[in-house]
């Protein structure tokens, strides 16, 4: 087995996600990590923010990652070996006002990695754009866009139902703009 100070970020959540999952803790990756991983580090996250699927005692889950070297300061665990910091949302994993439906898998040496999809990771990023008027967001929804197969009108979908259509013009409009120049 790799040792943690050479994981790579994805390879890092693969070894956490697969150590919870043989506790019974099951999390999804999301947030700034998953953007990392379908923008092939385009965008660079330091923390990984694995969502419970279910509600699990935070005792647990620090338990869990106490066996593997990994300690809690304030909401974050931090390793020792790794600058990466774990954080756990709260679930349960939904983008706005509902729930994620398509989570992708992805076999690393490290264990198997449970990710948003790409359609889902737009969105998500779109969520932080819509409710906080976050730039980078929206730049980061562009490049997942961009480099990767999605789904635009369920995208267009979601966006009206969260009462942000304005919203998703705009960032139809940046999308076409990083197609073009690439």
């Amino acid at each position: 087995m790799k040792s943690i100070s050479k994981m790579t970020q994805a390879e890092l959540a693969a070894y956490v996600q697969s150590h919870l999952r043989d506790k019974k803790i099951n999390v999804t990756l999301s947030g700034g990590a998953a953007v990392s991983i379908y923008t092939v580090n385009k965008y660079v996250s330091a923390d990984v923010d694995l969502v419970e699927d279910t509600y699990v005692d935070r005792s647990k889950i620090k338990a869990a990652m106490e066996e593997i070297g990994f300690h809690e300061k304030n909401r974050y665990f931090t390793h020792s070996d790794t600058q990466h910091i774990i954080e756990f949302p709260s679930g349960p994993l939904s983008v706005g006002g509902e729930p994620i439906k398509h989570v992708n898998e992805i076999k690393y040496t490290t264990g198997i990695l449970r990710v948003i999809s790409p359609t889902d990771c737009v969105k998500d990023r779109l969520a932080a754009y819509y409710f906080w008027d976050d730039q980078q967001s929206l730049a980061q929804a562009a490049l997942v866009a961009m480099h990767n197969r999605i789904n635009v009108s369920e995208i267009k979908r979601w966006s009206q139902a969260e009462g942000k259509i304005e919203g998703f013009k705009i960032f139809l409009k940046q999308y076409n703009v990083e197609k073009q120049n690439h």
